[in-house]
């Protein structure tokens, strides 16, 4: 307890030094967030600066091993750097799916050489990742995939498409699934990397109801993938699938959290009607909750204890909680939250996010199936 105490006052110090005051105010929109990569483009020398320092201690990934670009912190030391980070306001120096969903794949399933390459680069956000999972024939039934990868000796030709592949035209590299063998549905199944850039892949973007759109078609044609960039076995990839999938749903889960430091009663300010101020006090109350039940199932999932549905479950009350926040702001709001392009509304922040999380209840597996998962592996219901 004494080191963890010493640990705590010179991360508080460390971070009073080196984290830019810029860095430590909300961010006004997602475009103020760091995704870093080859084509990422700075919003100022305090977000690059930021990305530095953190990146060089190790500190965008603190859990992971030193020799891979981690900081070394144990699971104690890394919650106390997220509690002096989030005394202070810091921002996250890096958002990736690099981090929270490939990276703990490539620890797990991936050869050494593999580990030493793509694991640093992630952690000082020299790449950027897609992820290629769904296909316009493969959403909830993702083993039904049909993106082919041909065995061609050194290498394999991959052709295919995957369809909702977030951030496709600005990501560097993809983690792909595709498909190696027809012999089994879900035993002829590898999970490849492979450059963005690569001569044959192309994407196209997917306008949504908010105007604004992640979200890319992601084409395949002839493309030549080297056999080094396979992780794990070849025709095993659905046990890769599976555990990135449970990393996938803990961070969906963390919409349940909100980026907001306040709690929404205080966001939104007064509201007159009081049966909507007793929903938002619930609201309050509810999210409260969640906090506390997310930081005990992070703490079961980082020391392995966490059952295996659990992800499931934590990924259902989080996306379900992320859109009743935005309904309620949006109730609180009256009809100024339906502008819709002013500047008074920041572009219609407020609509086009409660769009958004209509999506909620779909990406990452949808809502029914999460159920599914939950009645017949925790709850045991009979018929599940």
């Amino acid at each position: 307890m004494a080191d963890l105490v010493q640990f705590r006052e010179a991360t508080r110090a460390w971070l009073e030094t080196n984290c830019p005051a810029e860095m430590r105010v909300p961010m006004k929109s997602e475009k103020d967030a760091c995704w870093g990569g080859r084509k990422f483009v700075f919003q100022s020398p305090a977000q690059k600066q930021w990305l530095e320092v953190m990146g060089a201690r190790g500190w965008t990934v603190p859990d992971w091993p030193k020799e891979y670009g981690g900081g070394g912190l144990s699971a104690a030391e890394t919650k106390v750097l997220k509690e002096e980070m989030a005394a202070i306001g810091a921002r996250s120096p890096l958002m990736s799916f690099g981090i929270s969903m490939l990276g703990p794949a490539i620890l797990k399933f991936g050869n050494e050489e593999q580990k030493k390459k793509y694991l640093g680069e992630i952690a000082r956000g020299e790449i950027r990742w897609c992820q290629g999972y769904s296909e316009p024939g493969a959403g909830s039934d993702l083993a039904g995939l049909q993106t082919k990868a041909e065995d061609k000796g050194d290498h394999y030709l991959v052709n295919g498409q995957k369809v909702w592949t977030s951030y496709a035209d600005e990501a560097d590299w993809i983690f792909c699934l595709v498909r190696t063998s027809t012999e089994s549905k879900h035993g002829g199944i590898s999970f490849l990397l492979f450059d963005m850039e690569s001569p044959g892949v192309s994407t196209k973007p997917i306008l949504l109801i908010s105007g604004n759109s992640p979200f890319c078609e992601t084409f395949f044609d002839d493309v030549e993938v080297p056999k080094n960039q396979l992780i794990g076995v070849e025709n095993k990839g659905w046990d890769v699938a599976k555990y990135l999938l449970g990393h996938e749903r803990e961070m969906i889960s963390g919409m349940g959290l909100g980026g907001e430091r306040q709690a929404l009663g205080a966001s939104v300010g007064g509201v007159d009607d009081p049966l909507l101020r007793a929903e938002i006090a619930e609201f309050d109350v509810d999210s409260l909750a969640f906090a506390a039940m997310s930081e005990k199932f992070i703490d079961q999932l980082k020391a392995g204890e966490a059952h295996p549905a659990m992800p499931s479950m934590m990924k259902y009350a989080g996306t379900e909680l992320n859109k009743r926040r935005h309904e309620l702001a949006m109730a609180a709001g009256g009809s100024d939250a339906l502008e819709w392009d002013s500047e008074r509304s920041r572009g219609g922040k407020l609509p086009r996010e409660w769009l958004r999380t209509k999506a909620n209840s779909i990406e990452g597996g949808t809502s029914e199936v999460q159920l599914g998962i939950v009645a017949k592996h925790i709850l045991r219901l009979p018929g599940a």
